[in-house]
């Protein structure tokens, strides 16, 4: 059994994201999976000079301690016109600064949604490319497209999809057990 960290990239108190973060999290059986909102910690917005000036904040000296405690990650990943919400590039920003592989030996498990038809399919890929910088190893992903549509009360509606992200978590949950760092 593997501790999985599952949070989303996003800051908002309702965030569609992180509904989909729970419901994906309640479906990946046989792990120990802890749930968290980094949103309560403070971020100052990352400059050279306020780091150099006041250092590493504690909030996320704090956070980086949190994922460390973990062998996995499960990420949403929100989208703002495009790209990755400036409080998640925040988030990197400030824990590649405290150290460069804050990511070392996590396998993740990328999800993402939007209202719109490409589910934030622009920040998955994104987020994908960025990760294995910090050490990280993506495994999988999922975009649930159309949130409004094809979720509710908790639950994917649509069975090709709920079926597709049910793929995504047994293939990930196979290769945790095999998992090459344990």
């Amino acid at each position: 059994m593997k501790k999985i960290l599952a949070f989303a990239g996003s800051n908002s108190s309702t965030s569609i994201n992180f509904q989909l973060l729970q419901h994906v999290a309640k479906r990946l059986a046989g792990h120990d999976i802890k749930t968290q909102d980094f949103s309560q910690y403070e971020l100052p917005l990352y400059s050279a000079d306020r780091e150099r000036e006041k250092g590493i904040p504690v909030s996320v000296k704090i956070i980086n301690r949190i994922i460390q405690e973990h062998d996995a990650l499960l990420l949403a990943v929100n989208e703002h016109n495009g790209n990755v919400s400036a409080y998640f590039k925040n988030m990197i920003d400030w824990l590649s600064r405290l150290d460069r592989n804050f990511l070392a030996n996590k396998r993740i498990l990328l999800i993402s949604t939007s209202p719109g038809r490409r589910g934030a399919a622009s920040a998955l890929e994104y987020t994908k490319g960025i990760l294995p910088r910090f050490g990280g190893e993506v495994i999988e992903s999922f975009s649930l497209p159309s949130f409004q549509d094809n979720f509710k009360n908790g639950k994917i509606l649509n069975e090709v999809l709920d079926m597709g992200i049910e793929d995504v978590l047994t293939t990930f949950s196979h290769q945790l057990k095999s998992d090459k760092y344990s």
